[in-house]
């Protein structure tokens, strides 16, 4: 049985590993469009970009892993066309066979139109190991960057500039950070501590253009202001790569759609990580996160070798700013109370709540509050939300 996965990124490298970890012993080729062999890429943002790691140190797993696994890994070869009924693929002019496809095409950040400016020199997004490669000469001491986007890319890149000695600028639309993904408790540390740091963070600022010949030269604000840049990094947002499964037919919702095996609606075509939808309590969800790519990618492999077990998503996320590690449980959609718990200095906990549910918790600089409350979400308990406030202690309501 030949196994082809097109994606060879965080998804794609767990599900081909995973594969073999379950003893499948046919045919496994992993496709991947980059020259780079399958790496993290939440550290583009953080420790490479900052010079505090190095390339090789991204790789998922040693060069020699995958030949010694026996998985045919074909890099800087991206898939043009999947044909469901002949259960082909064509990659650089290959028409190649499958008996079980998957797709971990993950995703592709949202650019600016070039009618305001997206394609003039010195803009870049932060998503693959070339965007950062592209941009790491920009952060030199004394530069200045304008940062479009209040998202958790945005501002991880924001914090590498500040710590580097640029003069960093944050545009946010929307009336706070961080408005999408968090509650207004978060957005207000968030935004204290870069502004602790030296950061400009302009909040209900719309762009109305970005301003230069070839070059980048800085940005017209909906307000009439003009911000000078010597270059911009655009975090708004990603867009699940769905077009190979578009156009081969397959249903998409949000993503690819899968059902609760992970399996598409053509049978022998499966898909797991950024790219995929998936059934959630009632509804349909789609997370972008290291943690789903892993564990979907693992249930979906188990599924082509016949387990039948639905995944059981987990979600959790994290993000490094400065000295901030701020780790995040849970999923917050539907949220009607916060409840706030302090440590000393600027360690603190924002617990979720609809009703008496617990549904979520963001922990800053504070990895018992994490633990605790990712394993209370998951057992189905809700504590009730004085004894979170004031509890000397968190771990005795895991037993309770």
């Amino acid at each position: 049985m030949r196994v082809v996965i097109v994606g060879a990124g965080q998804a794609g490298a767990a599900l081909a590993a995973k594969l073999r970890a379950l003893g499948h012993d046919g045919e496994i080729v992993m496709l991947g469009d980059e020259p780079a062999p399958p790496y993290q890429r939440p550290p583009l943002s953080k420790a490479y970009l900052l010079g505090e790691m190095e390339e090789d140190r991204l790789w998922l797993r040693a060069p020699e892993f995958w030949a010694d696994s026996n998985v045919e890994l074909r890099l800087g070869q991206a898939v043009t066309a999947i044909d469901p009924t002949a259960k082909t693929v064509t990659v650089g002019g290959e028409a190649l066979a499958y008996d079980h496809l998957a797709l971990t095409t993950g995703s592709t950040p949202r650019r600016l139109p070039a009618a305001i400016g997206g394609s003039l020199e010195g803009v870049y997004t932060v998503r693959t190991l070339a965007d950062v490669d592209a941009m790491r000469g920009e952060f030199q001491p004394g530069r200045r960057v304008i940062i479009v986007g209040g998202g958790y890319i945005g501002l991880e890149a924001a914090a590498v500039g500040a710590k580097l000695g640029l003069e960093v600028t944050v545009l946010e639309m929307a009336p706070r950070i961080l408005q999408r993904v968090a509650a207004p408790e978060t957005s207000d540390y968030v935004r204290a501590l870069h502004q602790s740091h030296g950061v400009k963070v302009l909040e209900s600022t719309g762009l109305d253009r970005l301003v230069g010949d070839d070059r980048v030269e800085g940005a017209l604000l909906k307000d009439g202001r003009q911000i000078p840049a010597d270059f911009v990094i655009v975090g708004v947002g990603i867009t699940p790569n769905t077009h190979l499964a578009d156009e081969a037919g397959l249903e998409i919702d949000n993503g690819i759609a899968t059902d609760e095996l992970g399996r598409t609606s053509d049978p022998a075509i499966w898909s797991a990580g950024d790219c995929a939808s998936f059934p959630w309590r009632g509804g349909r969800i789609r997370l972008e996160s290291v943690g789903n790519a892993i564990d979907q990618a693992e249930a979906v492999a188990a599924n082509i070798l016949g387990a039948g077990a639905a995944y059981e998503a987990k979600p959790w996320f994290w993000s490094d700013q400065y000295d901030l590690k701020l780790q995040i449980a849970g999923l917050n959609m539907g949220y009607d109370r916060i409840v706030t718990r302090r440590g000393e200095g600027d360690v603190a906990s924002f617990w979720y709540y609809r009703g008496a549910d617990l549904l979520a918790v963001d922990s800053m600089n504070d990895s018992r509050a994490y633990m605790v409350g990712k394993r209370l979400i998951e057992m189905g308990k809700s504590p009730v939300p004085e004894v979170i406030e004031t509890a000397a202690d968190l771990k005795p309501l895991l037993k309770g």
